[in-house]
């Protein structure tokens, strides 16, 4: 498998854990962090049977941006037969993923293994 270079970005880290590519945003979310991450998001969703987890424990806002972000991996990844993981513990973050609903789509969990621990076939489920 072919392994994309992490982008430089203030907004992105990019690692791995457990055979999944790790994206975890940093600092605030916005429209202008959503453009930086973007690109790589499409990147990587887009790849056959990918498995993803999203990491916001580092995020310091997150706005409507975000919300477009999580959505738009969930949709590319479920149309591409992949898994996608969210692990969240922000507070507010949390109850904007709750009173959107986006939680019932995609569980937040409070750390990587959590989220990975989850049975494969309710993970990022449309």
């Amino acid at each position: 498998m072919q392994q994309d270079p992490a982008p430089f970005s203030r907004h992105l880290r990019v690692h791995r854990h457990r055979d999944h590519t790790v994206l975890e945003f940093l600092g605030e979310i916005d429209i202008a962090a959503a453009v930086e991450i973007t690109p790589y998001l499409d990147r990587v969703t887009a790849r056959p049977e990918a498995r993803i987890v999203i990491d916001l424990r580092s995020i310091e806002f997150f706005d409507c941006s975000g919300l477009r972000l999580l959505y738009r991996a969930l949709i590319r990844t479920h149309d591409h037969g992949g898994q996608l993981h969210l692990v969240c513990t922000h507070p507010l973050t949390l109850r904007v993923l709750r009173i959107t609903g986006l939680n019932r789509l995609l569980p937040p969990h409070p750390t990587p293994d959590a989220a990975l621990g989850q049975s494969e076939a309710t993970s990022g489920t449309l």
